[in-house]
C-alpha cells in the first residue's frame, strides 16, 4: 500500500494508513487504485468526483439537444422566406372591413 501527496510517496502498511490519510495523503493500492482520499481539502475528493461525473454527463446530453435543436430550427428555404416576407408586409386584414368592389370606369 502506498501514500501520495504531491510528489511523495511512501510505502505504509494498515497500521499507518489513518496517520496518512489524516494528514491529507491519498492511499493507493499495490495496483495504483485509490483506496481513500487525504482528508483537510474543502470538499471531500469522493464528492468532488461524483460532481465531475454528473457535469460530463449533463454536458454531453446539452451537446445532443443543442445538435437536435438545430435541425428542427434549421431556417427555411429561400421561397418560403420570401412568402412569409409578403405576407407580414402585407399585415392582417382588416377586421368587418371589406375593400369596395370596383365599379365600371374608375
Amino acid at each position: 500500500m502506498r501514500a501520495t501527496k504531491g510528489n511523495r510517496t511512501y510505502t505504509i502498511d494498515d497500521a499507518q494508513k489513518k496517520h496518512y490519510q489524516d494528514s491529507g495523503f491519498d492511499i493507493l493500492d499495490d495496483e495504483g487504485n485509490t483506496i481513500g482520499y487525504g482528508r483537510g481539502r474543502t470538499v471531500p475528493y469522493d464528492t468532488y468526483m461524483k460532481l465531475v461525473t454528473a457535469y460530463e454527463d449533463l454536458e454531453s446530453r446539452y451537446a445532443a439537444l443543442v445538435i437536435a435543436g438545430a435541425a428542427v430550427n434549421e431556417p427555411p428555404e429561400a421561397g418560403e422566406q420570401e412568402a412569409e416576407k409578403q405576407e407580414s408586409e402585407a399585415g392582417p386584414p382588416a377586421a368587418g372591413k371589406e375593400k369596395p368592389a370596383k365599379k365600371a370606369g374608375e
